[in-house]
């Protein structure tokens, strides 16, 4: 509450710093006003009558030269926060709406593309499968923030939702839309280790002298020899117009991208079709909309990286003979050293990681409007979702990755469908009597999912198959009743109120006592702006007061094995023996049935969100913004966990405790300038907010703790925790000692419960992975056929544990009969051995990154009337500024370890339309 209140006093200086903000105002009489609309779920509103909190970001806000969907509002908008997941090409994003509200269960919004809600849990062979749908298709995304909106959406809302809509056609003459864009990436810069003589020179001063004998005589960085300036080209055309009444979209998308790895690649074709028809004079609108994407991607080795910031500099790349390739690798009594790093070079060529996937989504929706009771609507929705997803990893036998054997193949597929049936009735009337308008809304919902994940077959050799994972397959259905009923009295109070109930497979444990949850909703909105003591004030366009208050679920659950999800984990059941656990009778291993483990008491995670916000708009509408407050407490958090022994397994998945989270969002937007030749607008947004955990286990203390966050270096060591008291993700560490010129002192740490000993009683919770702030900065600026525009972002109090300098030491260097590569601090510190939990490698990350900058000319009628000709030049990821001592300060989960950085990227493009 003390959090909340500080938010409270933060607002009246928002507010009061934007109204003093100067716009230029124009002489000529006043523009028409055209009412906006944002989708709510399950029906639209106009935006002046909201009384949630929504954020509607559309085509012409976009940022230029995203590959997937969530780049494309990165920074647009307050209270949501998107971090890349790497620089890999088709990574994609992690999407944050006000931060975190769970603690292992899924932390991302609920994603509903063209009205059908998607399953993201995980695809093999995808690093991200927002990457699968072509973000050139995407019109609109409407972002439900609080749970007064998003509660109509149940059992998937807690972490916001995120309504996209893809770009129709219109009634009209036939349009051609072709767009191009080339570009070139590069790296922002390598791992701060040492070179060649640096790396001499440590190993000379500080080990043995067998080691000294295996330095080498070459100069080679090797971080530059796997990184590459790539290419990329991304190519759409859409051809839209409308036949007879019947309005269309054809779309078709290729895109490339070659990674800055070498080797890395991805590559995405699209397909996509919209037909709007509409019947019996206009009463019957169908909207059919039909996508489909298949793509290749290459993966490089996930130990490509730190191979190569770690390998020894003063080694060859070529040992001289064809031995592993031809490449220099390190040997043990006369055969390879397993320990070791392997060699970068040998190991892209040993491996050959490819995925395809094939991913169609479909949907039909009917709006029938009675003919006679015509503010009557009856709607119906029916989708489908496929996704299948093949891949294979083969290791060269000649390399060392493929040591032990003749090399080997690794074969794996996986499905994944899901059904959609939504029927609802909606009734709009306005109730001139007595100056209401009234809109309700009643409906049904049915959605099922099926994952099948046939065992993965390894071979090697050319022998016959040596290994044959478990048959995968888990069915989830949802079932849910909704409605809602918006009043709107005199144009100037709106009262909005939904439920819905929702029941989920996923928590029937042979009863019915979990299956089902009630997620209601409520808020008010006050349009101040249409009282008649305001009305009258020539400065002030809009002021809106709203207030909300809703209740949430999350029954999306921690996965158990990679993209595994948990199958009826309330269930008791018995599933066939993993590989390696078969019993052995004589010469025979025979894959015996064994119980899951299950948890007959497991319930839904629930968020209760409360949310007061101002939308604002003054000297005609030149200026605009809102600023929000909210509060949200999560109960029942899901965590798979470690458990006492005597149950089935050493850990479970459990409802563990609470925590709460509190902050305060708010945007504006100035036109300082337009008139007929120039216009210029600017966009600022900023969010905070804190996470804390309140209870865990019955717990009400920070003695407790659940260690999270796994680290390079020893055997299962972490560097995080969830503890009572403190931000999910907390690091969990021992406090430096340093000596009087600053220098920290090996191995030595403040006995902070003084009782002589230094263990992990010592240990303490030092930032986290929340940030204290998000600032979102963007500006546009037209004159005449010239446009420019930018955008950037800044993340303050961002905090990230630097494994590649903890684990550095003196020892480092020289272990296990192989040299490697330090980081630059080792010589510095003069650690003898890591010190992998000092608070000395929690570095504040904090940055300013300028993310897109573009400029472009349109000529105009080039070739016919009608016709539209622009080229623009584009640069993303231009700069960043932090103190980090690494590579890149933005890195999700806040560990960074052989982490893919984001490349700068240069691209020309052109858009011709006729």
């Amino acid at each position: 509450m003390k959090n909340f209140t500080t938010v409270l006093k933060i607002a009246p200086a928002f507010l009061l710093a934007s109204t003093m903000i100067h716009a230029q105002t124009d002489s000529t009489a006043k523009e028409k006003k055209i009412e906006e609309v944002v989708l709510i779920g399950y029906g639209k509103q106009k935006k002046s009558d909201v009384t949630g909190s929504i954020t509607s970001v559309t085509a012409k806000d976009f940022n230029g030269g995203a590959t997937s969907a969530g780049q494309l509002i990165q920074g647009k908008t307050p209270g949501v926060q998107i971090t890349n997941n790497s620089g890999a090409p088709g990574s994609g994003t992690a999407i944050r709406i006000r931060g975190t509200a769970s603690l292992n269960g899924n932390n991302s919004p609920l994603i509903v593309i063209d009205g059908v809600p998607q399953d993201f849990v995980g695809v093999n062979g995808v690093s991200d499968p927002l990457s699968l749908i072509n973000p050139n298709d995407i019109e609109t995304f409407d972002i439900l923030k609080d749970a007064s909106a998003t509660a109509i959406y149940g059992n998937r809302a807690t972490n916001g939702v995120i309504l996209i809509t893809t770009k129709k056609g219109t009634t009209g003459r036939f349009r051609v839309n072709f767009s191009t864009v080339a570009s070139i990436s590069s790296k922002m810069g390598n791992v701060d280790v040492l070179n060649a003589d640096e790396f001499r020179s440590f190993v000379n001063t500080y080990a043995s002298d067998a080691y000294k004998a295996k330095l080498g005589n070459s100069n080679t960085n090797w971080q530059d020899l796997i990184y590459q300036d790539a290419w990329g080209t991304d190519n759409n055309v859409a051809f839209s117009g409308g036949i007879k009444g019947l309005p269309y979209r054809l779309s078709v998308g290729y895109n490339e991208q070659n990674g800055i790895v070498r080797t890395n690649s991805f590559r995405r074709t699209s397909v996509g079709l919209n037909l709007n028809p509409k019947f019996f004079d206009n009463h019957l609108s169908v909207n059919i909309s039909t996508k489909g994407t298949f793509t290749d991607n290459r993966f490089v080795d996930g130990g490509i990286i730190k191979s190569a910031t770690y390998f020894d500099p003063t080694q060859p790349i070529y040992s001289g003979n064809s031995d592993y390739g031809g490449y220099y690798e390190w040997l043990l009594n006369g055969g390879l050293n397993v320990n070791a790093n392997a060699n970068p070079l040998a190991t892209m060529l040993a491996n050959h990681d490819v995925s395809s996937v094939l991913r169609g989504l479909g949907n039909v929706q009917l709006d029938y409007k009675f003919h006679f009771l015509p503010d009557l609507h009856f709607n119906v929705n029916a989708g489908y979702d496929y996704t299948k997803s093949e891949g294979q990893k083969k290791v060269d036998a000649r390399y060392k990755s493929g040591f032990n054997d003749k090399g080997s193949a690794n074969l794996y597929t996986m499905e994944k469908k899901s059904k959609l049936l939504e029927t609802y009735f909606n009734y709009v009337k306005n109730i001139s009597a007595i100056n209401t308008g009234i809109d309700l809304t009643a409906g049904y919902s049915y959605q099922d999912f099926i994952t099948s994940i046939p065992g993965a077959t390894t071979y090697r050799g050319v022998e016959p198959f040596i290994t044959v994972g478990n048959n995968f397959e888990t069915q989830n259905t949802l079932i849910s009743f909704y409605g809602r009923a918006i009043f709107t009295i005199a144009n100037k109070y709106i009262i909005s109120g939904s439920l819905r109930r929702d029941g989920s497979s996923r928590f029937f444990n042979g009863t019915r006592d979990n299956l089902w949850g009630n997620f209601p909703g409520v808020s008010v909105a006050w349009k101040l702006s249409e009282e008649s003591f305001i009305k009258n004030i020539a400065s002030i366009s809009t002021l809106k007061l709203r207030a909300g208050w809703g209740k949430t679920g999350q029954q999306e659950l921690p996965a158990l094995d990679g993209n595994k999800p948990f199958n009826y984990p309330a269930y008791a059941a018995y599933n066939p023996s993993g590989v390696g656990a078969g019993y052995q009778f004589g010469n025979q291993f025979y894959f015996m049935y064994r119980p899951n483990i299950y948890n007959p008491n497991l319930t839904w995670e629930t968020t209760t969100t409360k949310n007061i916000g101002l939308d604002y708009g003054f000297l005609n509408n030149r200026i605009t913004g809102s600023i929000d407050l909210f509060r949200k407490d999560t109960e029942d958090l899901l965590v798979n966990t470690n458990i006492a022994a005597g149950d089935l397994s050493n850990q479970n998945l459990l409802n563990v405790g609470n925590m709460k989270n509190s902050g305060i969002e708010g945007s504006i937007t100035v036109i300082p300038v337009k008139n007929e030749k120039t216009t210029w607008e600017v966009s600022f947004n900023a969010t905070h907010y804190k996470p804390e955990i309140t209870k865990l286990l019955d717990r009400a203390d920070a003695t407790f703790n659940i260690p999270v966050g796994g680290i390079e270096g020893g055997s299962g060591n972490t560097i995080q925790a969830h503890a009572v008291g403190y931000a999910p993700n907390a690091f969990w560490v021992y406090q430096q000692v340093y000596d009087g010129s600053g220098k920290p002192v090996d191995g030595v740490y403040v006995d902070r419960n003084n009782d002589g000993i230094i263990n992990t009683l010592d240990k303490y919770y030092y930032k986290s992975t929340t940030p204290d702030a998000i600032l979102g900065f963007s500006t546009k600026l037209s004159v005449k056929e010239w446009d420019f525009g930018l955008s950037a972002r800044a993340v303050l109090g961002n905090y990230v544990y630097n494994n590649a300098a903890s684990n550095s030491s003196l020892q480092s260097a020289s272990t296990n009969e192989y040299l490697q590569n330090v980081y630059s601090t080792a010589p510095v510190y003069q650690f003898q051995v890591p010190q992998y939990f000092s608070d000395l490698y929690i570095e504040n990350a904090s940055f300013l990154r300028l993310d897109n900058v573009n400029v472009g000319y349109n000529f105009g009628e080039v070739f016919t009337k009608g016709s539209n000709l622009k080229v623009y030049a584009m640069a993303q990821n231009v700069f960043v500024i932090s103190k980090y001592s690494g590579i890149d300060p933005e890195v999700f989960g806040g560990i960074d370890n052989g982490y893919y950085q984001m490349p700068r990227i240069y691209s020309l493009g052109f858009n011709f339309q006729f």
